[in-house]
């Protein structure tokens, strides 16, 4: 009996055609921001038919490399600002705010100036929850300040984050206020107003895909996870703000130096 060698399959031809387009953007032959060739002009190109094309730009929207908008096309994903998320930043901040400069870690790490730096905000009076309460160390029902923040350099989102501080700490003060947002010298500033100086922050990251919302709000390219950081804002042994932070994970570069001196 005659042994007939298996075949090995071929990939399907859009990954061919995804492989391809996914070297020339790697390579920056297509650069950052440009256009990808018509769908015509693919279709010639590599011999396939229309429905071969949407799907191998379909697999790289997918995985963050390219970005379609009505009218315009597909392009490459433009290069964004990435975000240093040090350590340090918020014993930098808290020299900031002593020297009484304008500014916050957000400004620094973006390194824009202050001017170009904006948000959204919602303000609210909330009963903690289960989960929040047990990260300030307080019983479930302890009223709180939530506050919704998106913030913006130049206009383009940046940031989600939910930032909760305790009312009996804050009802009544400057701090309370949403017209007062942006503030300067942030969260640290903030508390350093009101007789608070920060000793401690605890940061604990996960990744994740984003919400509808997320993605929508941040502008996140299809197939980009978010990182979402979990702080706790210390005074001592006092937990006075729990926040849960979201930015674009392609967007960030945490670098943390602990200290086991």
């Amino acid at each position: 009996m005659t042994n007939v060698p298996t075949p090995h399959p071929q990939p399907r031809r859009y990954r061919q055609v995804a492989d391809e387009l996914r070297q020339r953007i790697e390579a920056a032959v297509i650069p950052p921001g440009s256009l990808l060739p018509s769908e015509s002009t693919l279709m010639a190109e590599f011999s396939v038919a229309r429905g071969t094309v949407r799907e191998a730009l379909a697999l790289l929207r997918s995985e963050g490399l390219v970005m379609t908008e009505v009218g315009r096309g597909t392009y490459a994903r433009p290069v964004a600002p990435v975000r240093r998320l040090a350590s340090e930043r918020y014993r930098k901040e808290l020299e900031q705010v002593r020297r009484g400069e304008l500014g916050t870690s957000f400004t620094a790490d973006q390194q824009v100036e202050w001017s170009a730096y904006s948000l959204d905000r919602d303000f609210r009076e909330v009963a903690a929850t289960e989960a929040v309460a047990e990260l300030f160390g307080v019983k479930p029902g302890t009223m709180l300040l939530e506050r919704q923040f998106l913030f913006r350099t130049h206009g383009a989102p940046q940031q989600m984050s939910v930032s909760c501080l305790l009312l009996d700490m804050v009802a009544g003060t400057p701090v309370a206020d949403p017209e007062n947002e942006p503030w300067p010298g942030g969260n640290t500033s903030q508390l350093y107003s009101l007789g608070h100086t920060i000793t401690g922050i605890r940061e604990r990251p996960r990744w994740r895909m984003p919400t509808p919302d997320e993605a929508e709000a941040l502008r996140v390219p299809g197939g980009v996870p978010v990182v979402v950081i979990t702080r706790q804002t210390y005074v001592a042994e006092q937990v006075v703000e729990v926040a849960e932070i979201v930015r674009r994970a392609d967007l960030v570069d945490l670098d943390y130096w602990i200290d086991l001196t």
